[in-house]
């Protein structure tokens, strides 16, 4: 089936099972030998009907999810097919960014050409410490703003929502929508500092931080001396002069 829609030979698809075996089977290939395969054809038959090309004496068969089935269309090179795919592909995971970017340059800072990689990277690590709040900080919900803040005011000596004002910014946007990357990674490496640091901490004492333990814990990563030099490398002229 594949050989057919590739519009390739078997053997084609035989040479790139066999050169690229553990990425497709990490991808969803499987081959089915004996409970699993008799399930799989009744489970086929029933659904589509008996038009499968593969006889019933079978005792092996190799099949590909749909993931699968992309992972091969970016591995051949001798189908046009497969080429026409790949394009699809790209245009779907750009309008993807493109959206989750908020829309890729409604902001000048979004056309620097490393925008994108350190906007999904400080999303990470956005959720990393957002996550590491959540399970070793004992607090409320407004814990995340209180320490959101306290990123930016350390950063840029301003509130998130100060710096919102500045900017003047809608309800709807995001702070770091307008961040060149430069910022987003002294963001990002802020965020996963701090995570890792509260997290190490209330595993040696074995319980959640109090508010107060886990603002103790970032005035003391604050004044490392390393942000200060990240700092003003990194930020804008009229923002440096507040370190």
């Amino acid at each position: 089936m594949l050989a057919m829609f590739f519009d390739v030979d078997v053997r084609t698809i035989e040479r790139y099972i066999s050169a690229f075996s553990d990425e497709l089977r990490d991808n969803g290939y499987e081959v089915l030998r004996g409970k699993r395969l008799k399930d799989f054809l009744e489970i086929y038959s029933a659904h589509l009907g008996a038009d499968m090309n593969v006889g019933t004496k079978i005792t092996v068969l190799g099949v590909f999810d749909f993931r699968a089935f992309l992972n091969i269309a970016m591995l051949l090179v001798e189908s046009e097919n497969a080429r026409v795919l790949r394009k699809a592909m790209l245009d779907i995971v750009i309008d993807l960014i493109n959206q989750k970017t908020g829309g890729a340059t409604k902001y000048i800072n979004q056309r620097d050409k490393d925008f994108i990689g350190a906007y999904l990277q400080e999303e990470n690590y956005r959720r990393e410490f957002t996550d590491a709040l959540r399970d070793y900080v004992d607090m409320g919900n407004f814990k995340y703003a209180i320490f959101t803040d306290m990123i930016y005011q350390s950063i840029f000596k301003e509130k998130a929502r100060e710096y919102r004002e500045v900017l003047k910014l809608h309800k709807n946007d995001k702070v770091r929508d307008t961040l060149y990357s430069e910022i987003l990674d002294l963001v990002a490496s802020y965020e996963r500092g701090l995570a890792v640091t509260i997290k190490a901490k209330s595993i040696e004492l074995s319980r959640k931080l109090t508010s107060w333990e886990t603002q103790e814990l970032f005035k003391v990563f604050e004044d490392l001396p390393h942000w200060k030099t990240l700092a003003t490398m990194l930020l804008p002229e009229g923002l440096k002069k507040n370190y």
